[in-house]
């Protein structure tokens, strides 16, 4: 019997669990961080971070295609032996902590400046912590489960942001390449982050059911991630002008608030409402695989109480100390310059050695 065959995974879930961890914050930001580095052609530097997107998955299953039934932490334990594996294992474990913890608390943020600016941060997460339980307890299958629901709720969004095009001038475009490649190219490490997710298929392949469709699947998940931004880019591009739009923190939310109906007119609470079912979905998978690395190195079944303890420690934190918006920003710089590591250079180093390891364990079964 395969050892994760009861959290088995169908190729549509599969896409919209990476989908739907890649889709975060960066739907916010993006927009402005593009707009400061390369004005109005930044939206061409997010076909360079799809594309390197795109080649390193392609490298991550086709080394996890050489042990389709392990984990990244199991191969890491078989390359470095039991207490050097379990250190990677932790690392891992930290990085996927990271990630979660900065999702988390930035959409707690974002919450306390549009929303309940009266409301301390830890009472939020308090409000979060309990849906994140009662999910996360369920294991992978139900949170992917969870994220193709998400995917269905907000399918509207991209289609109602539309409206903001009627007041748009598309001379915001012209000329195009007007500085040059340099700025689109030094643009594009700023698509790093948002693309993050991907490399969530070190873990997430032995889960899948039909492996033979797992590069497939993986670049429709990156594909359908850079539509999302490349409409939200150009929409608010083409909205707001090149020096406006670099003047708004979340240039997103300020294009949903002027959007209004006769019958409703804060629809960019609507939206943020909406908006933290998609932030969930990214909290969920990596926090998951956090607790995930920490049962397998303390060689747990259950992951519940690794869960309670990571929740405990959010929350005590968020208690005693509050994060500036400087704070938040030094933290998802931190945790970009982790996913460069994670995402982009270990797969890298790892493909050789771990061939190694399946062509001579191919070598010992003959």
């Amino acid at each position: 019997m395969r050892k994760y065959a009861y959290h088995e995974l169908s190729l549509l879930q599969y896409i919209l669990l990476i989908h739907g961890t890649q889709i975060g914050i960066g739907v916010l930001t993006l927009p402005r961080e593009l707009a400061e580095h390369a004005g109005t052609d930044g939206w061409l530097s997010m076909f360079f971070g799809w594309g390197v997107s795109v080649l390193v998955s392609l490298v991550i299953t086709n080394m996890m295609k050489l042990h389709p039934d392990k984990t990244i932490t199991d191969l890491l334990t078989l390359l470095l032996g039991k207490w050097l594996g379990k250190v990677a294992s932790i690392l891992m474990s930290v990085y996927c902590a990271i990630a979660a913890i900065v999702v988390v608390v930035n959409s707690a943020f974002i919450i306390n400046v549009w929303v309940l600016s009266q409301t301390p941060g830890y009472i939020i997460f308090m409000l979060f912590a309990i849906p994140i339980y009662i999910i996360i307890q369920g294991g992978l299958r139900i949170i992917a489960r969870y994220s193709e629901l998400v995917f269905y709720l907000t399918l509207w969004m991209p289609l109602l942001l539309a409206a903001a095009l009627k007041d748009a001038n598309w001379l915001h475009f012209l000329p195009i390449i007007k500085e040059g490649w340099q700025p689109i190219l030094s643009a594009s490490i700023y698509t790093v982050l948002p693309f993050l997710g991907f490399e969530l298929a070190y873990f997430v392949y032995p889960f899948l059911k039909k492996k033979q469709h797992a590069s497939l699947g993986i670049v429709v998940a990156n594909t359908l991630t850079l539509l999302v931004y490349l409409h939200v880019t150009i929409i608010c591009f083409a909205f707001f002008s090149p020096d406006e739009i670099k003047q708004y923190t979340w240039p997103t939310l300020n294009l949903w608030k002027v959007i209004e109906y006769s019958f409703l007119e804060r629809i960019d609470i609507i939206f943020l409402a909406f908006y933290l079912f998609i932030l969930s979905t990214t909290v969920l998978t990596y926090m998951y695989f956090a607790v995930f690395c920490t049962t397998q190195v303390f060689g747990n079944r259950d992951h519940r109480k690794h869960l309670i303890v990571l929740l405990l420690l959010i929350f005590v934190c968020l208690w005693f100390y509050t994060p500036s918006f400087m704070d938040l920003k030094k933290m998802t710089d931190i945790w970009s310059i982790a996913g460069v590591g994670f995402a982009f250079v270990l797969p890298v180093l790892l493909f050789g050695p771990i061939w190694l390891l399946q062509r001579k364990a191919g070598g010992k079964k003959a």
